[in-house]
């Protein structure tokens, strides 16, 4: 069986060299010591756990597991928080957060690797039920799959794209929010939700959508606004699925240089999902033959995207997206328009 990978998360080095040792004889050990390169750890590589020290310069424990349980593609890591003294209140705000346990300072190894083997057992019980799960609802998750394609085609009709579009871009997100650590349910949500992105052209007008040449910087200005009409259709929901959808909506056209829109963020402000899906819906358009270009060969849209990661798109997922090129041609070929 291979080994699980946990993050040790320690601002002092003898903290991670004691911590490190009592688990490497049983799992794969990665280090940060700060806040800042933990988060940057964690959206790099799957992990199964994170020893997390709350006291550290910059940002504190604290703030890392909110952005980390904030973050789709990051909040199914389970994290054990690492403190010399806590009181009732930061122990409840850290459960508040996420996590799942404490470790005091000074560490007793047989209580150590007993915590961590709990929780991980408890996170593979959580992994092994969610599979059950899906297998139990595999009818009506596709059912709801085919209802928001549709609603995605709604969108595409009036703006010469193919069913098919939705069915790649869709998948090819999946093999992306995989291999940026998503866990398996939530990358599903996420293939699911994705076909949704462009709901907001059924407010555009035709004249706009379907339009042969370069429109004018008045339409551009009205053809922006599809994320915010986007989003506003999908509206307030209690399912997590449907505000994924809003989420990848409104966010799927920003830049990681802050020149995208509706609002211009910038870097990992723009949630990661839109990152996600941005580099799937992009990498599709430019593969694709449309009424105003010719499809791009898959040796152009790489370099396309190549040139842009740290541009347009997020830096650290482009590597990620052309290292399963292999499976993206697979999709490509299966279907095709």
């Amino acid at each position: 069986m291979e080994q699980q990978t946990l993050l040790v998360v320690d601002d002092t080095p003898a903290n991670i060299d004691v911590l490190a040792g009592m688990l490497k004889d049983d799992y794969q050990i990665k280090v940060a010591k700060n806040g800042e390169i933990a988060l940057k750890i964690a959206r790099r590589l799957p992990l199964d756990l994170i020893l997390l020290d709350i006291m550290m310069p910059g940002i504190d424990g604290f703030e890392v597991c909110r952005r980390l349980k904030s973050d789709h593609t990051t909040r199914h890591i389970p994290i054990i928080f690492v403190t010399a003294k806590i009181t009732a209140e930061d122990e409840l705000k850290g459960l508040e957060l996420g996590a799942v346990d404490y470790i005091t300072k000074p560490f007793n190894p047989p209580i150590v690797q007993q915590r961590v083997k709990t929780q991980l057992a408890l996170f593979n019980q959580s992994r092994e039920l969610a599979i059950k799960v899906k297998q139990k609802t595999a009818e009506l998750a596709a059912t709801q799959l085919k209802v928001i394609q549709k609603l995605g085609r709604a969108a595409e009709y009036k703006d010469n794209e193919t069913g098919m579009h939705v069915i790649r871009m869709s998948h090819y997100t999946h093999i992306l929010a995989k291999a940026a650590g998503m866990c398996e349910a939530d990358a599903d949500m996420l293939m699911a939700a994705s076909p949704m992105h462009d709901i907001g052209k059924i407010g555009i007008s035709d004249a706009i959508l379907r339009k042969p040449g370069k429109l004018t910087d008045d339409e551009f200005k009205e053809m922006k606004k599809h994320a915010e009409i986007g989003a506003e259709i999908i509206g307030e929901n209690e399912s997590e699925l449907l505000k994924m959808a809003k989420i990848v909506a409104i966010s799927h056209h920003e830049k990681w240089n802050g020149t995208g829109y509706p609002y211009g963020l910038k870097g990992e402000d723009i949630p990661r999902i839109g990152r996600i899906v941005a580099i799937a819906d992009v990498f599709d358009a430019l593969t694709c033959e449309r009424p105003y270009k010719r499809a791009w060969s898959v040796e152009e849209a790489i370099a396309h995207l190549q040139q842009q990661a740290g541009e347009h798109f997020d830096p650290q997922l482009v590597p990620l997206f052309l290292e399963h090129m292999d499976e993206i041609t697979k999709i490509m070929q299966s279907f095709k328009d």
